[in-house]
């Protein structure tokens, strides 16, 4: 069984790592003016559904990104990296179910594109719920995102991820600023993304929801924005370049 998981986790994370490498080229051939463009984990599961032998792809995402849900929920509920019980332990694992959840959506979502559903109904995820209740979940999505995107900012920052990861003399180089380079990356996208969330509460317009791709067109749009989008963008790229890394040498504990 603990083979098993180590295989589906290290699955996810190569899958994880080609997102990002497709989300961030398109973004960085955008910034340079090469065509490309800004999107989100969605976009690029249709950039790869676009390619030559796209089904074929697709279908081991999507095994992979099931494999790194059932992953990220064993860290969450089970605590395989030894967190804790500790009030920043308990928030680590809180984002791990919330990226349990986001790559289990994605994988469902992968699912219907390659079946052509589309995306089915219309309106926010939460246009069901009433504008007190969708405002309390908004805000504290976007303010856990917004802690998510600091945490990843300060692993990056203080390289803590050396702690869950070896590698082998001939990489550790320059795959230890890469991956720096990358979660930093990763976190500002994640901070502007929980912002958005957050600012949707006041309007109180669930529809406004943000993701990767939108936070993307904001920087782009910004002073300063083509020059902001490429480093971000190339932050991404080197986000993918980590999951990979992740996906060879992340200690797996289950």
């Amino acid at each position: 069984m603990e083979h098993t998981i180590q295989i589906l986790a290290r699955a996810g994370y190569a899958s994880r790592g080609i997102l990002y490498l497709v989300v961030g080229l398109l973004a960085l051939l955008s910034a340079a003016g090469m065509g490309g463009q800004t999107t989100s984990a969605r976009g690029a599961l249709e950039e790869i559904l676009s390619q030559p032998f796209g089904r074929t792809l697709l279908g081991l995402m999507i095994g992979g990104l099931a494999g790194f849900a059932l992953w990220r929920a064993i860290q969450g509920l089970f605590d395989a990296d030894h967190h804790g019980r500790g009030a920043k332990a308990l928030v680590i694992r809180a984002g791990h179910l919330l990226s349990a959840l986001t790559h289990g959506f994605l994988a469902y979502w992968a699912i219907r594109l390659m079946l052509a559903m589309g995306n089915g109904g219309q309106g926010g995820p939460l246009s069901g719920l009433d504008e007190r209740t969708a405002m309390a979940v908004m805000v504290s999505a976007g303010a856990l995102l917004t802690g998510i995107g600091v945490a990843h900012v300060f692993k990056g920052w203080t390289a803590r991820f050396e702690r869950y990861m070896t590698f082998p003399s001939s990489h550790e180089a320059w795959a230890r600023h890469v991956c720096r380079f990358g979660l930093v990356a990763r976190g500002v996208v994640w901070c502007i993304v929980g912002g958005m969330f957050i600012h949707s509460a006041i309007r109180l317009n669930a529809r406004e929801i943000q993701g990767t791709g939108e936070a993307l067109d904001w920087l782009a749009g910004s002073p300063y924005g083509q020059w902001l989008l490429g480093i971000v963008a190339a932050g991404l790229v080197a986000f993918g370049i980590y999951s990979c890394l992740e996906a060879r040498y992340r200690h797996i504990r289950s």
